[in-house]
């Protein structure tokens, strides 16, 4: 038997996953770490805290497995994308806290370049739009407010990354300096045709190119780990950026095939194939996790407040002691007999893009319930995720792709069949939730398999991928279209000063 070993570093925790070779969890660890919010929209991770808990989560996980570091045939890394960082090159150390993808101290920088004309440029050279959620503003922040940056950046003694990047350069004895193309492409400084960093935006944003990391494919050779860390050498043969990564493992490997994950958020990946195409429709393009030197692309979408709006309810309204009540306060109704939650806490995403935009609840009647409230806000995540498909739908097809056949779930919220069904109805076809939902470490240890030859090819993980459970849609397409009518005006509504 062949195991993998999976390092998923996300916002608010790292976990190490070890799986068998038929895709099955051995052992898991995690630990979670400290969020620094050093002021208003500004948010922070402790570099070092990072790699600590990854690398003690790491050796837990190997320890619970019963494993050492000759059974592990790879490590794959998985990352929360975006993530900033920069260190010393010659110490190791960092020049400042990893700025999070959260964080928008760098809007201001956004603006100046919107003001500058550059959206339609930037939009076409890297599939992104303009915003401080992205790495590039963050790291001319960090030069232009770290006491002396510019100049040791200038004279080649600092290394920017993203997480991916920290922890293979931490991992490796010989402080490897890589990326992969899926984390690269999230930075707004990669050139998604050319699989290079962009000197126009370079300059454009006065970063020097001796600050970035050398760009592989997602299935690739990264180094291997030093020794002393866990107990042996183990090559890393696998990495991308965590959204990335799950489409990976959710095997959606063609053209057309798209997942959808059910967080405090929501991310929809659609596999787009071998060409670039500019979305119409609100959402952005990126580069997919790959194993060859030849470009994959996806469109995105991102929906800010899903599985957020039942700790609302559970922690705002007091209407449920735990967000594992949602489900049976939602069914103690048939519907939520037209009330409407649009959660617009922190504005609209894709395919809005509304950010003043605010919550509201529209249809109230002497009759509503707090029951009935419940069921519209489980219902909202099913709406928003449908407006978003539907967007890449209109993409796809104006690209001459093929139309959407089903979406395959992961996610913590995906567990919710009362969910799962509405998304399956509003939708009109069927959503697949797999045996494996811990799809993002799994991506991850997929693409080291493959590269270190436990896989023979894509074929194979494919037919690995396993449906826990199928929704087939039992709603009437006619009826399906009045109430995601029904949303979109309550959308407006919340749009309205």
């Amino acid at each position: 038997m062949a195991y993998l070993l999976a390092l998923d570093q996300g916002t608010s925790s790292s976990r190490s996953i070890v799986f068998n070779e038929s895709g099955e969890i051995v052992a898991l660890a995690q630990r979670e770490f400290t969020q620094i919010f050093p002021q208003p929209g500004w948010v922070d991770h402790d570099p070092m805290e990072i790699w600590r808990t990854q690398l003690e989560t790491a050796r837990e996980a190997l320890t619970k497995a019963e494993l050492t570091a000759n059974d592990i045939r790879a490590i794959g890394i998985t990352n929360q994308r975006e993530t900033t960082l920069v260190w010393n090159r010659l110490t190791g150390e960092p020049i400042h806290n990893a700025i999070v993808w959260q964080d928008r101290r760098s809007e201001p920088a956004c603006a100046q370049l919107r003001e500058q004309g550059r959206e339609a440029d930037i939009l076409q050279r890297t599939g992104l739009r303009i915003d401080a959620y992205f790495s590039a503003t963050k790291l001319q922040w960090l030069l232009d407010n770290v006491p002396d940056a510019r100049r040791l950046a200038e004279k080649g003694e600092l290394a920017f990354g993203t997480v991916d990047s920290w922890l293979i350069w931490q991992l490796t004895a010989d402080r490897r300096h890589l990326t992969d193309v899926s984390n690269a492409s999230r930075t707004m400084l990669y050139n998604v045709h050319d699989s290079r960093w962009d000197e126009t935006l370079l300059q454009a944003l006065d970063i020097p190119p001796a600050l970035l990391p050398e760009v592989l494919p997602s299935g690739a050779h990264y180094g291997v780990t030093a020794a002393e860390l866990l107990g042996g050498e183990i090559p890393i043969c696998g990495v991308a950026g965590d959204q990335q990564s799950a489409l990976f493992g959710q095997a959606c490997f063609r053209s057309g095939m798209a997942k959808n994950t059910y967080g405090t958020g929501c991310f929809m990946l659609m596999h787009t194939g071998e060409h670039f195409h500019v979305s119409d429709n609100g959402l952005v393009t990126t580069r997919a996790a790959q194993t060859a030197t030849g470009p994959e692309y996806a469109f995105e979408g991102s929906v800010f407040v899903a599985g957020a709006v039942v700790q609302w309810l559970r922690d705002g309204l007091k209407a449920i002691p735990s967000s594992s009540d949602i489900e049976a306060l939602a069914r103690s109704v048939p519907d939520s007999d037209g009330v409407m939650v649009v959660p617009a806490f922190t504005g609209l995403g894709a395919p809005y893009w509304q950010p003043d935009a605010r919550g509201i609840i529209t249809g109230l009647s002497r009759g509503s319930t707090i029951a009935h409230i419940a069921r519209a806000a489980l219902d909202s995540i099913a709406y928003q995720s449908a407006a978003l498909l539907q967007a890449m739908s209109r993409d796809a097809e104006a690209a001459g792709g093929e139309a959407l056949r089903e979406l395959r779930v992961d996610g913590g919220a995906c567990v919710n069949d009362l969910l799962m069904q509405f998304q399956a109805d509003l939708l009109g076809i069927p959503v697949l939730r797999p045996a494996m939902i811990e799809t993002t470490a799994l991506g991850a240890a997929y693409l080291a398999g493959l590269t270190a030859g436990v896989y023979k090819d894509k074929d194979e993980l494919s037919s690995l991928w396993r449906v826990e459970r199928t929704f087939e849609p039992r709603c009437d397409p006619a009826h399906a279209q009045e109430l995601m009518a029904r949303w979109e005006k309550a959308v407006r509504q919340a749009c309205t000063d």
